[in-house]
């Protein structure tokens, strides 16, 4: 069925918006060929003043005139969005779901007349500047096509990873999906720690900041492992080993497993 947009976006927030940003910077798609939806006044002349792209309230519209929704909604509340446009979904649309712990099973489950099409992704915030990474599962019934069809998605925003066993999606979720704001929250302490030993915070910010953005560099861009790169900064009875000691003496390490495999398992509650 031919259809006025390509891309259906339900839920205009934060994630919808770096996804639509990577699509539109890369001439994925073009901005008439892209159409949001959002409740919110705000969200929606956001998306269309810096977009340039249709936006809406009403999601039935929405999934009439477009051929791939992208679900950027809540887990809490996907259920009673998908009620209201369930009547609409057609074997042709491909259901592309953003929502944390939410399964293809249970997405496929609220269409029990059709063989939806649904791949779930699980994305992080640095799509909004190009450095996003997503993982992606296909469902029972999406194609290969549909697949790489999300893949070209969100690797317009960064990477993809094509994610086998569904299981694993909220592993993904967990050093992924959260991961951002665990390098945040270092950071944060990074810059506290240098405000105590005297610098400015504007000193220490850049000095933090600048260091992770050249410690990640060099995790993607050489081919050793973050141990070795540690250890190569490392030097007996320098002031890098002083640290790292402290940190481990501390149980940071562990602790900071222990809150990656927290959001893993709060994914696995969000779905059940």
């Amino acid at each position: 069925m031919a259809t006025q947009y390509e891309f259906g976006v339900i839920g205009a927030g934060n994630a919808a918006e770096g996804i639509v940003h990577g699509l539109l910077r890369n001439s994925v798609l073009l901005d008439d060929r892209i159409i949001a939806s959002d409740p919110s006044t705000a969200r929606r002349d956001h998306f269309q003043q810096r977009f340039s792209i249709a936006v809406t309230d009403d999601n039935r519209m929405l999934v009439r005139e477009s051929h791939i929704l992208l679900l950027a909604v809540k887990p809490q509340v996907h259920r009673d969005v998908i009620a209201n446009i369930r009547d609409l979904v057609r074997e042709d649309h491909v259901i592309v779901s953003i929502m944390a712990g939410v399964s293809t099973g249970t997405i496929e489950s609220h269409f029990p007349d059709i063989k939806a099409r649904v791949v779930r992704v699980m994305p992080n915030l640095p799509m909004h500047v190009g450095a996003g990474m997503a993982g992606v599962h296909p469902g029972r019934w999406a194609s290969d096509a549909d697949l790489l069809r999300a893949q070209r998605i969100f690797d317009a925003a960064g990477k993809s990873m094509h994610i086998e066993d569904e299981a694993l999606m909220d592993a993904v979720t967990g050093v992924s999906g959260s991961g951002p704001a665990y390098y945040y929250f270092f950071t944060e302490a990074m810059i506290e720690a240098g405000k105590r030993a005297g610098l400015t915070e504007q000193q220490a910010s850049l000095l933090a900041r600048q260091s992770c953005l050249g410690a990640g560099r060099m995790m993607i861009e050489y081919a050793d492992s973050p141990e070795t790169l540690r250890e190569r900064v490392t030097s007996p009875g320098g002031t890098t080993e002083a640290a790292i000691a402290k940190l481990r003496e501390n149980g940071v390490f562990e602790h900071i497993v222990e809150g990656v495999l927290a959001a893993f398992e709060r994914s696995r509650e969000l779905g059940s």
